[in-house]
């Protein structure tokens, strides 16, 4: 009898499938506490309080509905009312009924921030997609909305690229371009095709992909430089928010990138191309540049491959898994085995709340829980992601792949 793929041997295990499943289901009960009485989504802190005061941002309204839609598809209890809360948030709140598109932030009195920035917009076209693979009926007019507000003002047709960032009314402030939103533009787009078959969605994100892993990745040893010019030119100088612009590197983009090339060359029918080969390369590098001895990964480094911000936080990790389970599932080696491990060992140790549920954003130089870029927990997205996808049979279609997992 033939020896089993690695694979089956890593991904399948039974002890780490039972944890993973127990994590994914507390992380939902976690979060169900973000839905306050008058349909808003609060944020929470460790222990699962709301924080009050806290404007409403279009990532937690979006990542909370994509994540229930998730959850609901595997078969988690109780998460249609956070992806209904969340589609009439997006619908009623977030969106601009005088110049459309969806505005950053709202509170009870209004928008807070009413700028427009594809890296959410993005995101609401990942939440109505994930929403409309769960049977939800507000899912298709949200898709049809967003699909038409990125046309009209985020894709560049000739540069098969995303624009980034227009004021509320949609002037020009800025003549910045980032690889991040596209990044989420790809997973977005993927996401759509996913739950339409829409042709276009397929092509847009492939567009993408061949840019920054075509182009931009074999120019710079597959590391990918996360800001450009407007004329899409490496700008090696720039330095924005220290969360979602930080200066030099983020090798966990890389992870992601590199599993959304792969998806999107499974969608595609798997072509005699290098697609996974370059996959594998973005995958690798990061884990190599960006491991620290301690444990988990630096988030940036500077162009001379140095450590930057040594900061550890958990959506890195999250996205290796999700990175090195793909690769397993394509071609594994005993060394993704290996890192496999080592990465769900990290977690473990240092990121899964195990008293409240939910994990930990950051830790500090000794491994202990930490504040002083996030606080409480504000998110859901990567984590229950890296609990699920791993688990679903295929490298795409991770729809029918997660298809009650949580049951």
């Amino acid at each position: 009898m033939p020896a089993k793929p690695i694979s089956e041997t890593v991904l399948t295990e039974h002890s780490r499938v039972k944890v993973m499943r127990k994590n994914a289901l507390r992380q939902l009960a976690f979060f169900r506490g973000s839905l306050a009485q008058n349909g808003r989504f609060d944020v929470l802190d460790r222990a699962g309080r709301p924080i009050s005061g806290q404007p409403q941002e279009l990532i937690t309204t979006t990542r909370l509905t994509h994540s229930y839609a998730l959850g609901q598809i595997a078969g988690a209890p109780d998460c249609a009312p956070m992806v209904n809360a969340g589609l009439h948030a997006l619908l009623d709140w977030h969106r601009d009924p005088v110049h459309g598109g969806y505005c950053w932030s709202f509170s009870a009195e209004g928008p807070v921030n009413g700028n427009k920035l594809a890296y959410g917009h993005m995101f609401v076209l990942l939440a109505a997609s994930s929403a409309l693979a769960a049977g939800h009926d507000l899912a298709a007019d949200l898709l049809g909305d967003i699909r038409s507000v990125i046309e009209r003002y985020f894709w560049d047709e000739d540069m098969g690229l995303m624009r980034e960032e227009f004021g509320h009314d949609w002037s020009h402030f800025s003549s910045y371009r980032g690889m991040n939103s596209n990044m989420h533009g790809v997973e977005a787009h993927l996401a759509a095709f996913e739950a339409t078959g829409e042709q276009l969605y397929l092509d847009r994100a492939g567009r993408i992909l061949e840019f920054f892993t075509g182009v931009i990745a074999p120019a710079n040893d597959f590391r990918l430089p996360e800001h450009y010019t407007e004329d899409w030119q490496v700008d090696g100088t720039y330095s924005g928010d220290p969360m979602f612009r930080p200066a030099g590197t983020t090798p966990g983009h890389s992870f992601e990138m590199g599993r959304l090339l792969i998806q999107h060359w499974d969608l595609s029918g798997r072509p005699d191309t290098d697609a996974p080969a370059r996959g594998r390369r973005l995958i690798e590098t990061a884990l190599t540049d960006s491991w620290l001895p301690e444990g988990g990964f630096a988030y940036t480094l500077d162009f001379k491959r140095q450590v930057a911000v040594q900061n550890r936080y958990w959506w890195p990790v999250t996205e290796a898994i999700g990175a090195v389970a793909t690769l397993l599932k394509v071609d594994g080696s005993h060394e993704d085995a290996v890192w496999y491990d080592r990465l769900w060992s990290v977690a473990e140790q240092f990121f899964i709340d195990t008293e409240h549920g939910g994990w930990f954003p950051e830790i500090d130089a000794a491994g202990r829980p930490d504040e002083s870029q996030f606080i409480g927990k504000p998110d859901i997205y990567h984590a229950l992601q890296a609990e699920l996808f791993p688990r679903a049979p295929n490298v795409s279609r991770y729809y029918e792949g997660v298809k009650d997992l949580l049951v």
